[in-house]
């Protein structure tokens, strides 16, 4: 079997397994179930930029990134810790304001949208990483910026250990992230957890992301993507057992 055979073979296996997902999403379109607007949050590691891709092309929807890449800081403060966290975070503050700035209309009326953040994200971070000081200059900034974000239709909070975040942060080699000790994994999981226990401004879908694999397993993928569809309430859990999907 020649090589360009092989890549039609794989092309149409694809396409057949994800043509029922597909239709899934039609049918909650039309039945107005599927949310407009998503926010996918979670620690670093844990995938959010990966599943919002997913979701974005699955939904035919923009994409907005939190361009983490973007920040001329971000690499100094792991590398050096404190002493940048404040440029860091008030690069991350600015170019949200950006953001919200450049959503037409800035009510989601007429689109729709898939983020790989939440908005409030910024004020978490800057608890975590700032001195007393520091993070009171910070909110003082953050309050004259007078931002009014949107509010998601639905936040897809995805949860994993700082182990396996750690694993996640060294396999996928990005160099200025391979200083990231687990400590500070660790924090960054128990911050979104506290946040997420009294965030109640829009419904949560809570996922436990430790051991499923969204990019590479269309069966692990689907069942999330029922979850985002039948999501009832303003809080669910997702906490499959990867060898029973």
């Amino acid at each position: 079997m020649s090589m360009l055979q092989i890549t039609q073979l794989a092309a149409e296996a694809d396409l057949n397994a994800t043509a029922p997902l597909y239709a899934l999403v039609e049918v909650a379109k039309l039945s107005n179930t599927l949310p407009r607007y998503v926010a996918v949050e979670g620690p670093i590691g844990v995938g959010k930029t990966t599943l919002a891709r997913q979701l974005a092309t699955l939904f035919g929807y923009p994409l907005m990134l939190e361009g983490a890449d973007e920040n001329p800081f971000l690499d100094r403060f792991y590398a050096e810790g404190a002493s940048q966290a404040l440029p860091t975070q008030l690069f991350f503050l600015l170019h949200r304001a950006k953001q919200v700035a450049d959503m037409p209309g800035n009510d989601l009326l007429d689109r729709s949208l898939v983020a790989d953040f939440m908005f409030e994200k910024d004020d978490l971070f800057a608890r975590l990483t700032l001195d007393s000081e520091e993070l009171a200059l910070y909110q003082q900034i953050h309050k004259s910026l007078l931002l009014q974000p949107p509010t998601p239709d639905l936040v897809i909070y995805l949860q994993a250990p700082a182990k396996v975040l750690q694993q996640r942060v060294l396999r996928r080699g990005i160099d200025f992230e391979q200083s990231i000790n687990v400590e500070y994994l660790s924090a960054l999981a128990d911050s979104y957890a506290e946040f997420f226990h009294y965030y109640d401004q829009a419904p949560v879908l809570i996922v436990n992301a430790a051991e499923i694999d969204f990019a590479d397993n269309s069966a692990h993928f689907a069942a999330l993507l029922e979850q985002i569809v039948h999501m009832e309430g303003t809080r669910q859990f997702f906490n499959p057992h990867p060898m029973l999907l």
